[in-house]
């Protein structure tokens, strides 16, 4: 009775999860196949797109990759590489340590799993009553995870046969991101932290350039809310 009732809350989870992760869904399978495909053109495998999206599963740093593996051996430089592009990172942690706690084993994949896209609906997702939290959020991991791999699998197969050209594709994220903002503008009666997020952006991006703006935006909004939290709860608890 006790497998029957664990097995029918991961379904449940499972049917919750689904339908937050179609959009995902659409984005990855176009990226990831054009990382294949951008893998394929270097002359490697779909083996190597297949894994590297697998173990690393973080976009931009494994289309930086390439040109790393064909550089000669500097594991220092590549390690701060890595470290600066997927910097982000340590903020998404930080703001989600709350919602990992209590979920034992679960959390460890969850933290590895954790991407732009899975932080997006995990954060700000409306778990529906009922629905057990921790398989929840793994399920959202799980499958944003597995399109990024099957895209990148499918790239690095059929990259050599396809004949148009794939320049662009990446914008498919870009355009995901975009949804996801409006989507979460149009559920919230406040749009204090959104602001926050957008002067920050547009800040960071005049001084620092569009190649270096990331982390310090990242930066700014994490101070930002830290010294306006009394302000923004108040305005949160009076709405």
């Amino acid at each position: 009775m006790h497998n029957k009732n664990t097995y029918d809350t991961r379904i449940a989870a499972l049917k919750a999860a689904v339908p937050y992760t179609l959009p995902i869904l659409a984005g990855f399978l176009f990226l990831g196949m054009a990382y294949g495909v951008y893998m394929n053109a270097y002359g490697f495998s779909f083996v190597y797109p297949m894994i590297m999206s697998a173990v690393i599963f973080g976009g931009s740093l494994e289309f930086v990759a390439v040109s790393m593996l064909l550089s000669p051996f500097a594991p220092i430089a590549v390690f701060l590489l890595a470290l600066m592009i997927q910097a982000r990172h340590l903020f998404y942690g930080i703001a989600m340590l709350y919602r990992f706690k209590g979920l034992g084993w679960k959390r460890w994949y969850l933290i590895y799993g954790l991407c732009d896209e899975t932080f997006s609906i995990n954060y700000t997702a409306k778990i529906p009553q009922g629905i057990d939290r921790g398989w929840f959020m793994l399920w959202v991991t799980f499958l944003n995870q597995c399109y990024w791999v099957a895209g990148a699998t499918l790239g690095g197969l059929f990259g050599g046969f396809l004949p148009f050209d794939t320049k662009g594709l990446d914008f498919v994220m870009t355009a995901m991101f975009v949804v996801i903002f409006l989507e979460q503008w149009m559920h919230e009666k406040q749009h204090y932290t959104a602001g926050i997020g957008i002067l920050s952006a547009i800040i960071c991006l005049r001084v620092f350039g569009p190649d270096s703006f990331m982390l310090p935006t990242m930066i700014l909004i994490l101070g930002s809310l830290v010294l306006g939290r009394g302000f923004l709860e108040k305005k949160v608890q009076g709405t």
